[in-house]
């Protein structure tokens, strides 16, 4: 159940360049949605991503019930579900987070907290750790640096641990921070510095990771260049690509809204 921006984790998990693309275009073939949905309102019965909806955070809810039902029917797999700081403080969460303590559920639960909730510092949010909240639940809460990738990965290999062996759902408080403007619309400078800004950028995890295989003898200049034009040859396949696919049929916005009953209504 990803965050409705959480466009690294859904190509993470396996949607590729084109199908968000498809979805960016509102072309027939996106898999979200078949073009009715806003990008990044993601759902892939392929890859068993659940589909999202505007409202904040009403996905924990629904990771939590997906949850329930695994627990009932005594099926080894874990749900996984992202949301932002700002979020939190919705009923949806604190909902959420009591069942899922109650019944001991096999969640993880992810604060991506990046310090601002469009236009409100995290100051102004939350007097306290979001991670702390769920010992008001019962379970473990914990907070990491979201920039470290490695740091990421432990916490999350070892929630998914404890949820596998029955021992309930895990809160995890990623620390990172958001670099471009909350939209094309916000003026970010209005409510924060550029220098702020800036000193960010140097803590970025994408640049972290990459001096971090450098160092380690695996990774190099070179090859991050050619990584980088593969890249961007992909992406301009990809939005060549959806960007000729065919728009959907006028008739089929009736598609998925009522009932097609054989034989009349």
């Amino acid at each position: 159940m990803p965050y409705y921006r959480d466009y690294g984790f859904v190509m993470a998990v396996g949607m590729t360049p084109r199908e968000l693309m498809l979805s960016a275009f509102a072309k027939a073939e996106d898999p979200n949605s078949g073009g009715r949905q806003m990008p990044g309102h993601f759902g892939s019965k392929r890859l068993r991503i659940v589909t999202g909806s505007s409202p904040v955070t009403t996905q924990v809810p629904h990771a939590v019930g997906i949850a329930l039902a695994a627990k009932m029917q005594k099926k080894e797999f874990v749900t996984f579900v992202t949301f932002g700081e700002g979020s939190s403080n919705q009923g949806d969460f604190h909902e959420g987070c009591n069942f899922a303590g109650v019944h001991k559920l096999p969640v993880i639960i992810m604060c991506e907290n990046n310090q601002y909730a469009i236009s409100v510092p995290l100051h102004k949010q939350i007097s306290g750790k979001v991670s702390d909240r769920a010992l008001g639940y019962g379970f473990p809460g914990i907070r990491v640096d979201g920039n470290d990738a490695l740091e990421v990965y432990a916490a999350v290999k070892e929630a998914r641990e404890r949820a596998i062996k029955g021992e309930g759902p895990t809160l995890i408080e990623a620390m990172m921070y958001r670099l471009s403007p909350h939209s094309t619309s916000d003026n970010d400078l209005a409510y924060r510095t550029k220098e702020e800004v800036e000193e960010n950028w140097k803590k970025d995890g994408v640049a972290r990771f990459k001096n971090y295989l450098i160092d380690c003898g695996l990774w190099d200049e070179h090859r991050d260049q050619d990584l980088a034009a593969q890249l961007n040859l992909e992406i301009k396949e990809a939005t060549d690509s959806a960007d000729q696919a065919p728009f959907p049929k006028p008739e089929d916005t009736l598609l998925h809204v009522y009932a097609d009953v054989e034989g009349g209504a």
